[in-house]
């Protein structure tokens, strides 16, 4: 069972019923505040939610969240976000090279998504705007 607590995390249960907190690895979607946060949402929704479900752990971040590759359904959670405008690649993250950064520039220059914003802000950077 999967459910998504915002743009870039879910919460999946397992066969033994526990529950595991994701957050998609070199991504960062909007917060849920921020412009686009409840749309970023609803995209991961539609990518996961009830679906069946394959993740990649990588680490476990600050927060204890478990970090990783999500595929749901065979789609890759991860990349279809960054390709449809629904999330930044997260530069502190993702290394060099990394063919997200292709689908992010396919998606600004489309203007899909938060892209369609003219000065779309990043979550890392709105984060401290907030405070």
């Amino acid at each position: 069972m999967i459910s998504v607590v915002d743009g870039d995390t879910l919460t999946v249960q397992d066969t033994e019923k526990r529950r595991h907190r994701i957050r998609l690895a070199e991504i960062d979607a909007p917060q849920r505040k921020q412009a686009f946060g409840a749309k970023s949402r609803q995209s991961l929704s539609a990518i996961c939610l009830k679906k069946p479900a394959q993740i990649e752990w990588k680490e476990k971040d600050g927060e204890n969240r478990y970090v990783g590759q999500v595929t749901c359904n065979g789609v890759d959670a991860n990349a279809e976000q960054v390709r449809s405008g629904m999330a930044w690649v997260s530069p502190a993250s993702t290394r060099p090279g990394s063919p997200l950064y292709e689908l992010e520039a396919y998606a600004r220059i489309r203007g899909l998504g938060l892209w369609a914003d003219p000065d779309p802000v990043p979550p890392w950077e709105w984060k401290l705007e907030a405070k």
